[in-house]
C-alpha cells in the first residue's frame, strides 16, 4: 500500500506537466440535460470575450438549434465564437445550421471530414474521432462530461428522451488548460499554430491554495495518450473501500479488468453500472461477453433500466472522482480525442457516490441465472463482437 501511495503522489500530487492536481477551483456537478443545458446556455449568455465549443454530436434538432441561436447571438455582439464538431458524431446535422452559425460570425470547423470531396479529407484519420464535449467561456468557466447537444439529452418534459448523463462545471486555473486543449485540437486540424497566448490564469496555475483540487486530463499529446486511463488505473489500484464506475460503453482492456479484480480481491467494494439498453448494440454484446469473468471475481455488474445510460464517471473511496467523455473501451483509449476532469474532494466524492447509489435503484444486478442460460443467438453475437472489441 505504501508503494501504491508513493506512485499516486508522483502521478497526481506533483505540478509537473499534465500530472498534478491544481487547487483553487469551484466545481459543480450537473445531472442530465435538465441541469446541464440551462447552465451551459447561461454561461454562453454571460460571456464577455470568447466562447469555445467542442462537441462530438451537435444535432440540428430543437436542442441543437437552441444552442446555435445562443452562439450566433454572442457572435453578432462581437465575441469570438469558435465551434468544432465531429464529422461522424454530427453526421445527421443539417448543413444549414453550420451556414447559419458562420453567417452570424462564428468560426466553425469540421473535425476529420469523411466525405472524400471535402478539402481536409484524409483517409488515414477517418477512424480517429473527436469525442469531446467541452465548452470554455472567457477562460473562466469550463464544462465537460458525456452530454452532447441533442434532443436525446433533453428532458422528457421538453420533448427529449431524458438520457442519463453527467456534466461538470469548473471555475479556476484549470479552465485555461481546457482552452489550451481546445486550440491544440485546432492546430492538429490545420497543421499550423493557432492563436493561443499565455493568460493571467495560465501564469497563475498552482497559486491558489484554497478550493477544490482539479486536473483536466486529455489525450491530445503523444505523451498524454494514456493519461486518462492511467488515472483510472492508479486510483483503482490504490482503492481501500470502494470503486464505483458508471460507463456507457464498458469494454475494458486487460489492465483495467485485472485492476478491478485485484481491488475486489483486497475486499474493496467494486460495482459497475452499464446500460441495460445501449444505443450501440455491438458494444453491448461485446460488453456482455465479459460479465461471467467479472462475476467470478466478485466485481458486481448492474444494468441501468430506466432510460439510455450515457454517463462516463467514476468515484474511488468517495474521495476522488472523474467526470468526462472517456469510455472504458478501446476506442477511447486508442483512437478518440477525449477529455476528463479529475477531482480530489470529499464533498464532490460523496456527492458522486450518492448519485451512484441513487442510480443503483434503477440498475439491478445482472441476473446470473438468466445470463448463464441465455440463448445461443446471444452467445454467438457476444463472441462475434468481442472478437472486434478493439475496433468498436
Amino acid at each position: 500500500m505504501q508503494a501504491q501511495r508513493g506512485t499516486l503522489r508522483n502521478v497526481f500530487g506533483s505540478t509537473r506537466g499534465y500530472e498534478g492536481l491544481v487547487a483553487g477551483h469551484h466545481v459543480t456537478l450537473l445531472k442530465d440535460g435538465e441541469e446541464s443545458f440551462p447552465a451551459m446556455l447561461s454561461a454562453i449568455a454571460a460571456a464577455e470575450r470568447e466562447v469555445l465549443l467542442e462537441m462530438y454530436w451537435f444535432g440540428s434538432d430543437a436542442t441543437g438549434w437552441r444552442f446555435a441561436h445562443a452562439l450566433a447571438d454572442r457572435a453578432r455582439e462581437g465575441l469570438r465564437v469558435v465551434v468544432v464538431y465531429d464529422a461522424i458524431g454530427s453526421l445527421e446535422a443539417d448543413p444549414a445550421m453550420w451556414a447559419f452559425l458562420r453567417d452570424a460570425g462564428c468560426t466553425v470547423h469540421e473535425y476529420h471530414p469523411i466525405a472524400p470531396w471535402r478539402r481536409r479529407f484524409r483517409i488515414g484519420v477517418v477512424n480517429r474521432r473527436n469525442h469531446r464535449k467541452m465548452l470554455v467561456i472567457d477562460e473562466q468557466v469550463g464544462f465537460t462530461g458525456g452530454i452532447n447537444l441533442g434532443d436525446p439529452w433533453a428532458p422528457m418534459s421538453e420533448g427529449g428522451q431524458g438520457w442519463r448523463d453527467e456534466m461538470v462545471r469548473i471555475e479556476g486555473p484549470e479552465v485555461a488548460h481546457m482552452r489550451t486543449i481546445f486550440f491544440h485540437g485546432l492546430r492538429s486540424l490545420h497543421g499550423r499554430p493557432m492563436p493561443l497566448k499565455a493568460t493571467a490564469l495560465e501564469t497563475q496555475r498552482g497559486d491558489h491554495p484554497e478550493g477544490t483540487s482539479v486536473r483536466v486530463l486529455a489525450n491530445h499529446y503523444f505523451g498524454q495518450r494514456r493519461a486518462i486511463r492511467a488515472a483510472y488505473l492508479e486510483r483503482i489500484r490504490a482503492a481501500r473501500r470502494s470503486v464505483f464506475i458508471t460507463n456507457s460503453y464498458f469494454v475494458p482492456d486487460n489492465n483495467i479488468r485485472r485492476a478491478l479484480a485485484q481491488a475486489a480481491r483486497r475486499g474493496v467494494e467494486v460495482r459497475v453500472i452499464v446500460p441495460g439498453e445501449n444505443d450501440v448494440a455491438a458494444v453491448r454484446h461485446a460488453s456482455r461477453k465479459m460479465y461471467g469473468w467479472f462475476h467470478a471475481r466478485n466485481v458486481h455488474i448492474h444494468e441501468f433500466q430506466e432510460v439510455i445510460l450515457h454517463a462516463k464517471t467514476a468515484v474511488v473511496d468517495e474521495e476522488w472522482a472523474v467526470i468526462g467523455t472517456y469510455n472504458l473501451d478501446y476506442r477511447s483509449f486508442r483512437f478518440n480525442l477525449e477529455v476528463a476532469v479529475a477531482v480530489e474532494d470529499a464533498r464532490i466524492g460523496a456527492l458522486c457516490a450518492q448519485r451512484f447509489r441513487e442510480d443503483l435503484e434503477s440498475a439491478p444486478p445482472v441476473d446470473w441465472q438468466a445470463y448463464r442460460y441465455r440463448s445461443l443467438g446471444d452467445r454467438l453475437f457476444e463472441n462475434f463482437f468481442h472478437l472486434f472489441r478493439k475496433l468498436l
